[in-house]
């Protein structure tokens, strides 16, 4: 196994700290309100590489949702020792540990009041969320009342029938692109700006103050090729993000809103409606996911993990098992796929920096 991952939270917010001991990088302490499964504090740790006054800075966030925290966490244990070598004149990293710390200790996506983090950067405020009526129909048919091959299948009965009315791709982008009316079904947005979502707002606002340009790289997992870091943006080519997205990685990053794409976007999440309020700063966000297994039983994983939470036991047989394949979903505990990880993080904060320094 690759030496930078870890077993559990606790073990990643360990290895993450004392990689920063180690490295001589100061860490400030977000603590989170709740605590863990087995009474862990709970934090979000923030390294930074570089001066205070960077006219550059590369984000690296991991643990949006949750649990797909350990692929993040064991990139940026590898990036912490060598950073400083990355880095040109007048540029700086910070690595953004667990920003969903609740998510990633309960083996769950979601945080501590069932809102998917990334459905959550909306106008809370004004009530503008985003549409999706579809969903009002599909709700009744993705979280079944018990948890068996019969009522499951009922499910996915149910919905394919709508989906034969309205197209198969309608209905998988009504389930994943978010919803704010069922606080007890899948990818909910939430009726408020979250604890993670505030925190992320601090300390962007903290560390890009005297920043003229920043990119921030939000490391997922569980869509796509198994072990491949795929860059993603909902930004179209033509629009300045995307253009400056291009500048750094080519054709490597594409748009997942602009002609054919197996991705659905959300208007809440962070590369769509995340901006740290510093008028200043030219900030643009990207997506790195990584595939792991096939999308269906990802799918099956989060719903199960989802109606565990609503309706079900977690000291239970089933409920022991759901989350082992909720974990199983989104931490492959092999090497060759956590190498990959390591590498193409690495590899993709360099391209970050070196584009960022060709513009300048």
């Amino acid at each position: 196994m690759n030496p930078h991952f870890s077993a559990t939270y606790s073990d990643a917010r360990g290895r993450f700290l004392e990689a920063c001991l180690r490295a001589h990088v100061p860490v400030e302490h977000h603590h989170h309100p709740l605590k863990g499964p087995s009474g862990e504090l709970l934090a979000t740790d923030v390294a930074r590489v570089g001066p205070m006054d960077a006219r550059d800075v590369v984000v690296v966030l991991s643990s949006t949702h949750g649990i797909e925290g350990y692929a993040g966490s064991g990139a940026q244990v590898n990036l912490v020792a060598h950073l400083h070598s990355k880095l040109g004149t007048g540029q700086a990293a910070v690595l953004v540990h667990a920003i969903n710390p609740y998510g990633f200790s309960w083996t769950r996506r979601v945080n501590e009041d069932n809102v998917d983090l990334n459905r959550n950067f909306v106008d809370h405020e004004g009530g503008n969320y985003p549409e999706n009526d579809l969903f009002e129909r599909l709700a009744e048919h993705i979280i079944p009342a018990r948890w068996d091959d019969v009522s499951v299948a009922r499910c996915v009965a149910a919905r394919e029938a709508i989906a034969r009315e309205v197209g198969e791709e309608a209905v998988r982008k009504a389930i994943g692109k978010g919803q704010y009316r069922h606080p007890a079904n899948v990818h909910f947005g939430g009726t408020f700006a979250t604890w993670s979502n505030r925190t992320l707002n601090a300390v962007c606002r903290a560390h890009l103050a005297d920043a003229r340009n920043a990119l921030l790289i939000d490391v997922h997992t569980g869509l796509g090729p198994y072990g491949y870091g795929e860059l993603m943006t909902p930004a179209k080519p033509g629009e300045p993000v995307f253009e400056t997205l291009r500048g750094c990685f080519g054709d490597q990053v594409h748009s997942t809103t602009a002609g054919s794409t197996a991705y659905f976007g959300s208007k809440g999440s962070i590369l769509a409606g995340f901006r740290p309020a510093l008028a200043a700063v030219n900030f643009s966000a990207v997506g790195l996911e990584f595939g792991t297994i096939e999308r269906s039983a990802v799918r099956r994983a989060v719903e199960a993990e989802t109606w565990l939470h609503v309706h079900g036991d977690l000291s239970s047989p089933q409920g022991l098992q759901i989350k082992k394949d909720m974990r199983a979903a989104f931490y492959p505990e092999k090497s060759d796929w956590q190498d990959a990880v390591v590498q193409r993080v690495d590899e993709v904060v360099k391209l970050a920096l070196d584009g960022m320094r060709a513009k300048a």
